[in-house]
């Protein structure tokens, strides 16, 4: 670890803000493996972005082929995947961009600490809840039949825990609720919390 660093301080976050004319904060999604993450994390930004807000979404795709190519899904391995994205998320966040992430995250330890690193960044975990019978129906990958077979160890929800979240900001049930339905819950939250303003 480097100790020759010196922090350079720049512009506020709250400077930031002005200049851009939005706030920057993370939207932490979590749940099970096909409950719907990605598809709400990808039609969220897209519903921003087209408002005009600027959205980047983190997810699987961007960042296990990349930032994260050299972690496997060990508890630990798990643990840092979080850590990084965390680190990553409040990067944007503190740019004045909405950072939205999309993870299975299942230990809370994790997300809490996810939501400490953020300080005074606001920090909006959504527990995608859906029952594990319902993940395993949907199952678009076929993860579950493989983890059910024995051929994925260490696979949420069937040989490893998911914690979910005791008191999340929102709570979107996706066997109930479409995409659409979903992506407004979040949205009228933020803009009751003063997040985000939205054009009539």
């Amino acid at each position: 670890m480097s100790t020759n660093i010196t922090w350079h301080p720049g512009l506020t976050r709250t400077e930031r803000e002005s200049l851009r004319g939005q706030k920057g904060f993370t939207i932490w999604l979590t749940g099970l493996s096909a409950s719907g993450k990605s598809t709400i994390a990808a039609a969220l930004e897209q519903h921003l972005l087209h408002n005009n807000i600027s959205a980047y979404r983190l997810d699987g795709d961007n960042v296990r082929f990349g930032l994260n190519k050299d972690l496997g899904f060990s508890e630990g391995d798990r643990n840092e995947n979080i850590r990084r994205i965390a680190e990553v998320s409040k990067l944007f966040a503190d740019s004045s961009t909405i950072a939205i992430t999309s993870f299975i995250s299942p230990y809370i330890a994790d997300r809490t600490a996810a939501r400490e690193l953020h300080g005074e960044i606001p920090f909006v975990e959504v527990h995608v809840d859906i029952p594990v019978s319902v993940a395993e129906q949907r199952d678009p990958k076929g993860l579950y039949k493989k983890a059910r077979a024995g051929e994925i160890k260490d696979f949420t929800g069937i040989s490893a825990p998911y914690e979910a979240p005791e008191n999340p900001e929102i709570r979107v049930q996706t066997d109930k609720v479409s995409v659409e339905e979903a992506v407004k819950i979040i949205v009228d939250h933020l803009q009751e919390k003063g997040l985000v303003k939205l054009e009539a």
